[in-house]
C-alpha cells in the first residue's frame, strides 16, 4: 500500500508541467514549438536561456518535494524501506511529467524531474549526475547524450550502492530497487529513441546556454 501512496504522491507532483505553464504565461503552448517535448531543452530553445532554467528548477524541485514528503510520512515506520519508497515517489513524479493526463498524456521526457531524483535521494549520487551529465554536455552539447549516460550512471550506482549497504536494506528491497531503476532507464531511453537515432546518424541537435539556439 506504501509503494501505491508514493506512486501517487509522486504522480501528483509530476502533474505540474512547468514547461507547459510558461509556455501558457508567455501565450504559446510549446509543445507547438519546437521539438514539442514539454522540457528544459525544447523551452531554452524556443523562449531562451532564462525560461530554460525556470524550467529545469520547477522540474527539479517537483520530484525533490514527492521524495521529502513521501520519506516524511515513512521514514520512522519503514527505515528499511524508506530508499525503495523514495524511489516510488520519483517513479510517480517521472510518470506524470511524462504522461500527464489533462495534457492527453503528452509531456516531457523526465530528465529533469531525475535531476531531482539524483539531488535528494542520497547525498553519494549527486557527484556522479553532475560530473556525467555537465561533463558530456560541455564536451559535446548534446543534452541528450548526457541524459542517457546519466541514467546509465544512476542504475550502475544504485546496485553498487546496495551491494555496499549503502541504503541499509534487504536483498528482496535492493532487488526492487535495481528493477525499478532499469525501467525508469529503459522509459528514458525510449522517450529519448528519436535523439538516440539521430545521435547516431550525427544529425542530433547541439544545444547551447546562449543565442545560438536561435540560428
Amino acid at each position: 500500500m506504501e509503494r501505491v501512496i508514493c506512486i501517487v504522491i509522486g504522480y501528483v507532483f509530476g502533474l505540474f508541467q512547468t514547461a507547459f505553464i510558461y509556455g501558457k504565461l508567455h501565450g504559446i503552448d510549446i509543445r507547438e514549438h519546437g521539438s514539442g517535448n514539454a522540457g528544459t531543452t525544447n523551452t531554452l530553445r524556443v523562449l531562451g536561456t532564462k525560461a530554460g532554467l525556470i524550467v529545469l528548477a520547477g522540474d527539479i524541485l517537483k520530484c525533490i518535494f514527492a521524495i521529502v514528503l513521501c520519506g516524511l510520512l515513512f521514514d520512522k515506520s519503514h527505515p528499511g524501506e524508506i530508499y525503495l519508497l523514495k524511489l516510488y515517489a520519483a517513479a510517480g513524479a517521472i510518470l506524470g511529467h511524462n504522461f500527464p493526463f489533462y495534457l492527453k498524456f503528452k509531456g516531457g521526457k523526465g530528465i529533469a524531474a531525475t535531476a531531482g531524483l539524483i539531488l535528494s535521494f542520497h547525498p553519494a549520487f549527486i557527484p556522479m549526475g553532475v560530473i556525467i551529465f555537465f561533463g558530456i554536455f560541455f564536451l559535446t552539447h548534446y543534452v541528450s547524450l548526457g541524459s542517457l549516460l546519466v541514467y546509465a550512471g544512476l542504475m550502475i550506482e544504485m546496485v553498487i550502492a546496495g551491494q555496499m549497504g549503502l541504503f541499509g536494506s534487504s536483498q528482496a528491497v535492493l532487488n526492487e530497487m535495481y528493477v525499478l531503476t532499469a525501467l525508469l532507464m529503459i522509459l528514458a531511453y525510449y522517450k529519448h529513441r528519436e535523439n538516440i537515432l539521430r545521435l547516431i546518424k550525427g544529425q542530433e541537435r547541439k544545444t547551447y546556454l546562449t543565442k545560438k539556439n536561435k540560428e
